[in-house]
């Protein structure tokens, strides 16, 4: 066995042996495909984006440059599966290993499944599906503007669908419908047809977004966010038409109406113009037989009526004459009432009195009533004369002074029998006081104990007043006059 001295051993600096570990490590693998699970994905303001890969036993550092990071698919978020393709390097400043990731995919259609289950229910909770936002689709578009790619069969079949049902005015938006830069512009087309003016004669009146059918990450573009807004924003109707009849992306619930397939979008889009014609042709068969058919029945009424006003206009000749009779017995019967007024009014003029004969009575009649007031005030005058005269006597100072002095003895005569009345009642309350007190302490709990009698407590000092209140066995006290006994109830 051979045995290396250690001092023979070459020392290196650390910058040397990092560098050297660095070109090993990526000489060795220089292109790797990993799968795992991504975590801690975060974004910095340089637009570079870091990550780790993990699974169930090791982690595994990750970054991406802007330029890359940027030509993703889709969106990376944690939780994601993903396989990550570029080479292994080292970070000699943290003496870490990572990979410098130069292109991402998901790792299976399980998770795009997933991925796609997270963002609708994202979009669902942001109201994007809402039945309320969709829009009715006009019955017969004049322009229709139809986002695919300007090459392959589904162009091809739209047109000719719509050629044959319809003829119409289409306008073709070119665009990638997978791939790198399709999702940009798709909402780009969506977003251009919604920005045209109305009197441009160029704004369409129904969108179509079309595609055909792949698989889950064929269609993927048209699961995208920003593809998605923008057909949920649209102004102008729009018909989704992606894939088969059972491929379903997220368009189709943003959309106002959802066709299987492309060619089914056009016909959703105009109807056939040879059945408008034929029912148009029905139509008007039906309003004309229905005109005449009417006209015949007006000419019938119209007849009818004139056979009725023949005996209308008889009826009339009859009424006319009954209005003549009638007016002539009219004018008879106010040519009797006036004479009759006036005969009423010739037999009572006479008992008219004239004007100045009713002057003459009213004045006579003034007189009477002024000599009545006269007199009448004469004698009111008499009577507060004597009155005031009869007043005045009484008003006299030798008349006040006696008035005052007669008052004065009965105001005296009124006090002594007031204090005579009060000494008796005063004497009368004494004595009753006193016989009040004889008869209280006569009737004392003492006096009575002084007769003889006991009072009965029980051990709370309360007096027992009935036997009932009392058992065998209790302690009682017996309260004397000039004392107390205990004793046992047997």
């Amino acid at each position: 066995m051979l045995y290396l001295n250690e001092h023979n051993l070459p020392i290196f600096s650390v910058s040397e042996l990092s560098s050297a570990l660095k070109k090993t490590v990526e000489d060795q693998f220089s292109l790797v495909r990993v799968r795992g699970e991504i975590s801690g994905f975060k974004r910095a303001t340089s637009g570079h984006v870091y990550f780790t890969l993990k699974d169930q036993d090791a982690i595994l550092d990750a970054v991406a440059w802007r330029g890359t990071a940027l030509k993703f698919p889709f969106n990376p978020e944690d939780g994601l599966e993903v396989i990550c393709r570029g080479k292994i390097t080292t970070f000699p400043g943290r003496s870490k290993y990572q990979i410098i990731v130069d292109s991402m995919e998901l790792a299976g259609e399980g998770a795009l499944l997933a991925l796609l289950e997270k963002r609708k229910q994202k979009l669902l909770a942001e109201g994007l599906f809402d039945p309320a936002r969709k829009k009715p689709i006009p019955f017969l578009p004049l322009i229709i503007g139809v986002i695919t790619s300007p090459t392959g069969s589904v162009i091809r079949d739209i047109l000719h669908r719509i050629q044959d049902r319809f003829p119409s005015r289409v306008l073709v938006w070119p665009c990638l419908v997978q791939g790198e830069g399709a999702k940009d512009q798709i909402a780009a087309a969506i977003n251009g047809f919604n920005q045209l003016s109305t009197t441009s004669g160029l704004r369409p009146d129904l969108l179509i977004v079309a595609r055909g059918g792949g698989s889950i990450e064929d269609l993927w573009t048209f699961n995208e966010e920003i593809v998605v807004r923008a057909a949920a924003n649209s102004s102008i109707p729009l018909i989704s038409a992606i894939g088969h009849e059972t491929d379903t992306t997220l368009i189709d619930f943003a959309s106002d109406l959802r066709a299987p397939t492309p060619s089914a979008a056009a016909e959703m889009a105009v109807p056939v113009r040879q059945e408008l014609y034929e029912k148009l042709v029905h139509l008007q068969f039906r309003a004309s037989h229905s005109a005449r058919k009417k006209v015949q029945i007006h000419t019938l009424n119209l007849t009818n009526i004139t056979k009725h006003l023949k005996q209308v206009l008889s009826k009339f000749d009859e009424k006319n004459q009954k209005l003549d009779l009638y007016s002539e017995k009219l004018q008879h019967s106010v040519r009797l009432l006036m004479a009759e007024k006036t005969n009423t009014f010739q037999a009572i003029s006479h008992k008219i009195l004239h004007p100045k004969h009713k002057v003459q009575l009213m004045e006579q009649e003034a007189k009477n009533l002024f000599k009545t007031f006269k007199e009448s005030y004469e004698k009111t005058i008499t009577f507060k004369t004597n009155a005031f005269k009869q007043i005045a006597g009484f008003l006299k100072p030798s008349s006040i002074v006696n008035n005052i002095q007669k008052n004065h003895e009965n105001l005296n005569l009124y006090q002594k029998a007031m204090t005579k009345n009060v000494s008796q009642l005063m004497k009368d309350k004494i004595n009753i006081t006193q016989q009040n007190a004889v008869l209280l302490k006569t009737l004392s709990y003492e006096n009575t104990l002084n007769r003889g009698f006991v009072i009965v407590e029980n051990q709370d000092h309360k007096t027992i007043t009935s036997v009932e209140n009392i058992k065998q066995n209790d302690n009682v006290m017996l309260r004397f006059k000039d004392g107390k006994v205990k004793a046992k109830v047997q």
